[in-house]
C-alpha cells in the first residue's frame, strides 16, 4: 500500500485505471483513485465533481461587501474528511533539525505571547472550471476566497524555542486530515522554506482563533497554519507536528499536485503566493438560475475587492465594454494594520439599455496585472483571469 510522501501510481494524466481484479492486486487503489486528467471538449461536469462542490463552498460575492468575511461565508477546501479533534487531548510536536524538540498542548501554546492578522486567503484552484480545457477537480468558478482575523502564535516563536539547527532548510507540516489522492495514500501534509516560515515579515501563524472565535471544524479546528500572501493549500489544517529537515521535502502535495504544469511530463514550477485579482461585487438583482445581473438606467454604484499576495495592488481599472476600454476606480487608502487583506475599491458606471459585460482588473506594485486571456495550466492553479460580469440594464 502507497502511503506517506511518496507519489504513488497516480501522477500521470492520462484516463483513469481499470477496475478489474488483476489491476486491483497490483494496485489496492486501481478504479478508487484516478489519476488526473483533463476534461474532454464537451464534457460536462459529472457526478465527482459536483459531490466536490457540494462538500467545498465558496463565497457568496455579494459578501465581499464585509471587510472581514463572517466565519460562515469564508470558502472551504477540505481534501479529505474533516477530522475528529479534541481539544483536551490534541498536541503539537516540533522536532527534526532542532536542539529542543517541543511537545505542547493546547492550554501551553495558548499561554504564549499571540498575535492577530488579518488575512485575505484564496484556493489555489480559484478560476479552475472557466479554464478550456477544463482540468477536472474542484470546479471552482471565482468564490474561492475571504478574508478573516486569525490568531495564534506566532511560528518563529516555536522555532526559537526548539533551537532549529544550522543545517535546517524547510519546516514540514502535518494536518490530522488522511485520505488517498493519486494512488497515494497520506495525511496532508506541505512545507515551506526555513526563511518564509521563521520570517517576521509577514509572520506566519500557528492559529487557534478566526474572527475572534475558536477555529471552526472546517477551517482547522483546533490549530491551523496561516500564510500570509499564499495560495490556501499552504495554510494547513488540523495541525499537529512540524518537522525540520535538512532536504527538500518530496511529499505529493508539494512536488505532485500544486505545481504548474503544461504538458503531463513537465516536472512544473510550484504554486506559492497569491497572483494580483479584482473581484466586483454583482451590482442590481440576479435571475434565479443564470445570475444574469439586471440594473435600471443610470449612474450604478460599483465595488468590490482586490488583493495580491506579491505585492500590494495600486490599482484597479474596469471595463463596461467586455475588457475592450478601461477607466480606473477608487482605491481605498492603505492600511499600515492589514498588508494581507483586501483592498476596498469603488467607482459608478452610467448603465444605458441593453447587454453589457463589466470586467474589472487588479495591478500591483510590482506590475502584476491581471491577464484578460487565460493563463492555463494542467492543474488549473493560479487562475486570475479577469472577471467578466453579464449585466442586462432593463429598458427606459
Amino acid at each position: 500500500m502507497t502511503r506517506g510522501t511518496g507519489t504513488g501510481h497516480g501522477s500521470g494524466n492520462g484516463p483513469g485505471n481499470g477496475s478489474g481484479t488483476e489491476d486491483r492486486r497490483t494496485d489496492p487503489f486501481a478504479g478508487i483513485s484516478p489519476p488526473a486528467r483533463l476534461a474532454a471538449p464537451d464534457e460536462a461536469i459529472g457526478p465527482d465533481e459536483l459531490a466536490l462542490a457540494t462538500r467545498n463552498h465558496g463565497l457568496p460575492l455579494e459578501a465581499m461587501r464585509y471587510a472581514v468575511t463572517p466565519a460562515g461565508l469564508h470558502y472551504v477546501l477540505t481534501h479529505y474528511d474533516i477530522p475528529a479533534a479534541d481539544a483536551d487531548t490534541w498536541q503539537l510536536t516540533v522536532r527534526g533539525r532542532v536542539s529542543s524538540p517541543l511537545t505542547l498542548d493546547l492550554d501551553t501554546l495558548m499561554s504564549l505571547p499571540a498575535a492577530t492578522q488579518r488575512v485575505t486567503m484564496e484556493c489555489a484552484g480559484n478560476g479552475r472550471a472557466r479554464l478550456s480545457p477544463r482540468p477536472v477537480s474542484q470546479p471552482w468558478l471565482l468564490e474561492a476566497v475571504g478574508t478573516a482575523e486569525w490568531t495564534g502564535v506566532p511560528l518563529r516563536t516555536l522555532l526559537a524555542a526548539a533551537d532549529v539547527a544550522p543545517d535546517a532548510t524547510e519546516a514540514i507540516f502535518t494536518g490530522a486530515d488522511h485520505g488517498v489522492e493519486r494512488g497515494v495514500e497520506q495525511d496532508y501534509r506541505r512545507s515551506l522554506p526555513l526563511a518564509v516560515a521563521a520570517a517576521a515579515h509577514p509572520e506566519v501563524l500557528v492559529a487557534y482563533a478566526m474572527n475572534n472565535a475558536p477555529l471552526p471544524p472546517q477551517h482547522g479546528f483546533p490549530l491551523r497554519l496561516i500564510v500570509p500572501g499564499w495560495y490556501g493549500m499552504a495554510h494547513v489544517k488540523w495541525l499537529h507536528e512540524i518537522v525540520l529537515t535538512a532536504s527538500p521535502f518530496t511529499g505529493f502535495q508539494q512536488a505532485t499536485a500544486y505545481r504548474y504544469r503544461r504538458t503531463p511530463d513537465d516536472p512544473g514550477e510550484p504554486v506559492t503566493r497569491i497572483a494580483p485579482r479584482a473581484l466586483l461585487i454583482p451590482p442590481g438583482f440576479p435571475d434565479f438560475m443564470s445570475r444574469t445581473r439586471v440594473v435600471h438606467p443610470g449612474p450604478v454604484p460599483l465595488e468590490g475587492r482586490a488583493w495580491s499576495g506579491q505585492a500590494q495592488v495600486t490599482r484597479v481599472e474596469v471595463s463596461y465594454d467586455n475588457a475592450t476600454t478601461w477607466h480606473s476606480a477608487d482605491l481605498a487608502p492603505t492600511d499600515p494594520a492589514h498588508p494581507w487583506s483586501w483592498r476596498h475599491w469603488h467607482t459608478t458606471w452610467t448603465a444605458t439599455p441593453g447587454p453589457h459585460v463589466l470586467t474589472p482588473r487588479a495591478t500591483d506594485a510590482e506590475g502584476h496585472t491581471q491577464p484578460t486571456i487565460q493563463p492555463w495550466n494542467r492543474g488549473g492553479f493560479g487562475n486570475n483571469l479577469a472577471q467578466r460580469v453579464e449585466v442586462v440594464c432593463l429598458p427606459t
